[in-house]
């Protein structure tokens, strides 16, 4: 009896082990001919701190959401948005990493975006067979929410698959479970075919490309390139600082065209890494943190035989726009990254991921996961005609997040050759802290042309002799300043019957100097008559029809810190500046009025940042009957022509 009962216990266990083994069934309906997501609640608990307020008590959620491609091609690089809406704190995800590349844990409150990691591709059942594991992606959740005890079931608010071409169901909810189904959109712009055979995405544009190359790869470890390209037109990067996350427990051993902000082995040290490689000296190792932070070498370092020599390297974490130079908007550096077990094969290359970027005074980027693409190619380095191939190539595509209203860093002001007073720079146009001194919220007063030469605090004399002059109430207290580090004066020289111009001036009350300078303005009806700019280099912005480019031409691309006057004890600082005269024609333009509006930029930027525009325009004394004096033309060609022969 007693081995009978045995033979019957092993005969259960075995079937329920192969039972266990056997792909998990489909959530979705079988009749989904596309991308089926299923998301399911599976448990939480209370946790502390215990709260009288329910709506502020934590708990913990367990769930799983589960991906099946059911559809007649294979999906590249899944990317899926989950919904919370609880407040949720996000602590773990399993084969997934958040789209963003943001690390984990996070807070996802709003819903957030999850990318497949380490596979990113969902195969067919066709080309495997039904294979589930190589058409399924299975991620297990685990975080933090608020507010709904585990009786409630917590469900987001929708899911949905963030790929491009994709249609989505209404959820579906029965019970615990959230359900979709994803299909083609029949409407969807056309994009290039998804070839089943090519194992590779296609490289992508954004405003940052980054490419992680793989040269050279051994067992324990391998050789990397990265190459940091700015693709945006109008931005740029100053002092940038590029960071990931090790997934693998992998640390760099060396580098050169780059640094680490911190060289820090301890972890190391006392770590998996100093147990597996005793007979490496960690002193000599670079940083070993899971998150390092590298940063560029100064200009000096290029030539360094030790750090440097790497072409596009050592630029001083300085990324300018690719219209500027080819050479400036790239940056590039190698290191050399050891692995850990199990990962001990030359094939077993895994990237880093969560990858951010950023710079002072710059915009704030958001990158997202690396991509497989197909190997990059460089030339020989012994000057040969054939390449070299990389072992394997990812990239990282990293855009500009445009999430709120960011405070600008610098502002603009209109003038008029009609118009005795300067529209200035608005109240506060860069921030304002609170004060009893000025007002954050008075408009700010209208100047005389000198004031605009002068320091904001040495300007009241000025400002308020104006005022009076003209019969004009002054604010008590007066308005707060602008706190711009950079002004920028669009002044209109002249308008007469054929054409126009006018004066561009650029002033700098910062106390740092600005290197490769570049600015741009949009003139959204005046742009397509565009002649010439006369004291710095201008043109046409690539794909727009309405954006003049501006730099500094050789030799005076360099705007120069504010600094003292002649006499420091008598005079007010004095801003660095540079100043052109821009011409533009008339001619096949009927309706144009340069006056009334359109010679006036509509947005205005300053080294890729936009600066705040007045509110108003200095046009309220100009007549639509006034006609331009002969000589005020002649005197504005004459100096046309002067500068021409000039410059």
């Amino acid at each position: 009896m007693s081995i009978k009962f045995l033979l019957l216990s092993i005969n259960f266990i075995f079937l329920t082990t192969l039972i266990s083994l056997l792909p998990k069934a489909i959530s979705q309906s079988p009749t989904c001919n596309g991308i089926s997501i299923s998301y399911v609640y599976n448990s939480g608990f209370q946790i502390p701190p215990n709260t009288t307020q329910t709506t502020d008590q934590p708990y913990n959620f367990q769930s799983t959401l589960v991906l099946t491609n059911g559809a007649a091609e294979r999906l590249k690089s899944w990317r899926v948005f989950v919904g919370f809406k609880n407040r949720e704190f996000l602590v773990s995800a399993s084969n997934a990493v958040l789209a963003d590349g943001t690390s984990l844990p996070a807070n996802v409150t709003g819903g957030v975006v999850l990318a497949g990691f380490p596979v990113t591709d969902l195969m067919t059942a066709v080309e495997t067979a039904g294979d589930f594991n190589q058409m399924q992606a299975r991620i297990q959740l685990v975080g933090t929410e608020f507010g709904v005890p585990p009786s409630n079931i917590s469900l987001p608010a929708n899911v949905y698959l963030v790929n491009d071409g994709y249609l989505c169901s209404t959820p579906f909810s029965p019970g615990n479970e959230t359900q979709v189904c994803c299909v083609k959109d029949p409407n969807a712009t056309p994009t290039t075919p998804v070839d089943d055979e090519q194992p590779f995405e296609t490289r992508k544009e954004g405003d940052i490309s980054i490419m992680y190359d793989v040269i050279s790869s051994q067992d324990t470890e391998y050789k990397a390139q990265v190459t940091i390209s700015n693709q945006n037109p109008l931005t740029r990067l100053d002092y940038w600082q590029l960071s990931w996350d090790w997934m693998r427990g992998e640390f760099i051993n060396s580098m050169k065209g780059a640094y680490p902000s911190v060289v820090d082995t301890n972890a190391c040290i006392f770590g998996r890494q100093g147990e597996f490689y005793k007979q490496l000296d960690f002193s000599k190792a670079l940083n070993c943190d899971r998150r390092p932070t590298i940063v560029d070498l100064p200009l000096d370092k290029a030539n360094d035989a030790e750090l440097g020599l790497v072409p596009f390297c050592c630029g001083n974490g300085t990324l300018l726009p690719p219209s500027i130079g080819l050479n400036k908007s790239i940056s590039a550096f190698m290191m050399q990254v050891y692995k850990m077990p199990p990962d001990l094969n030359r094939t077993q290359l895994t990237p880093p991921q969560n990858w951010n970027i950023n710079g002072t005074m710059n915009a704030n980027y958001q990158c997202g996961p690396p991509v497989r693409v197909n190997p990059t190619r460089f030339p020989n380095p012994n000057g040969l005609t054939s390449e070299s191939t990389a072992v394997a190539s990812w990239q990282v595509i990293c855009n500009i997040r445009h999430t709120k209203p960011e405070t600008p860093k610098c502002c603009v002001s209109f003038s008029t050759f009609f118009n005795k007073s300067v529209v200035p720079c608005s109240t506060c146009a860069c921030g304002c802290s609170t004060s009893n001194t000025c007002s954050t919220t008075a408009p700010a007063l209208l100047l005389p042309s000198n004031a605009l030469l002068v320091p904001f605090e040495n300007r009241t004399k000025l400002t308020t002799k104006f005022a009076k002059d003209n019969g004009w109430t002054l604010p008590n207290p007066l308005p707060c300043a602008d706190n711009c580090g950079v002004s920028i004066n669009w002044h209109l020289l002249s308008d007469y019957k054929d054409g126009w111009t006018a004066r561009m001036t650029i002033f700098n009350w910062g106390e740092t100097s600005f290197a490769d300078w570049f600015a741009a303005v949009e003139l959204d009806k005046s742009m397509a008559g565009f002649e010439n700019v006369y004291s710095f280099n201008g043109s046409k912005v690539a794909g727009s029809n309405s954006t003049l480019f501006l730099q500094g031409l050789p030799g005076l691309n360099y705007i120069v810190a504010e600094r003292d006057g002649r006499k420091p004890k008598k005079d007010p600082r004095v801003p660095g500046s540079q100043q052109s005269v821009i011409s533009f024609t008339k001619k096949n333009l009927p309706g144009l009025n340069v006056a009334r509006g359109d010679g006036f930029p509509k947005k205005v930027y300053f080294n890729g940042l936009e600066c705040a525009i007045p509110p108003i325009l200095p046009i309220t004394s100009y007549s639509t009957q006034i006609r331009i004096p002969f000589g005020s033309v002649l005197v504005t060609l004459i100096l046309l022509l002067f500068l021409q022969k000039l410059f």
